[in-house]
């Protein structure tokens, strides 16, 4: 699958949990956080790692005034970036040197909406619909730096599983989520 197709894929399946959810204040299992905060935290983000290079997305509505037009617009943004014809064009930043545009998205982009998609079910009282081999897949790229990711501050503490347990189940405690969390 290519950078473009995997986000129109990802962002397609996280689109879906903005739809459905329907009280923005719902608690999600990152501590202090609630639906909305995924949502901003996925559309303010990527902004700021794209400029350091020059890239700009556009302007997007504010999370404030409506999580699902500014997810919306968000990803179509991002999704005109992946699909350019120039999309693979030098990206250089000062913490991850220089790889194509469209690894870096997905790299760190993708892989946070991804992720992000956990939470935010959770939020919604729903099924993730995260495919058990992508899980899987990610776990295993994630496991050898899990010092680093650790130290980086991005990921909580990793919530001990049954090393049988789904795939995703294990992805969500390596990255601190407590795989039992359900909203209120």
């Amino acid at each position: 699958m290519t950078a473009a197709e995997r986000h129109r894929d990802v962002a397609g399946r996280f689109a879906g949990h903005v739809a459905a959810v329907t009280d923005w204040d719902a608690p999600v299992p990152v501590d202090g956080w609630v639906a909305r905060d995924v949502v901003a935290h996925l559309v303010e983000w990527l902004p700021g790692l794209l400029a350091a290079d020059g890239e700009e997305l556009g302007a997007v509505p504010p999370v404030a005034d409506g999580p699902v037009a500014a997810w919306t617009a968000h990803a179509a943004a991002v999704q005109a970036l992946l699909d350019a014809p120039d999309a693979d064009r030098p990206f250089t930043h000062q913490h991850l040197g220089t790889l194509p545009l469209e690894d870096a998205i997905d790299r760190f982009y993708t892989s946070d909406v991804f992720m992000h998609t956990w939470d935010l079910a959770q939020a919604a009282g729903r099924p993730s619909g995260l495919p058990e081999l992508e899980c899987a897949e990610m776990l295993a790229g994630m496991e050898p730096h899990d010092a680093m990711l650790r130290s980086s501050g991005q990921y909580g503490p990793r919530v001990e599983v049954p090393g049988d347990a789904p795939a995703e189940e294990r992805l969500a405690a390596f990255i601190g989520r407590d795989p039992q969390w359900r909203s209120r």
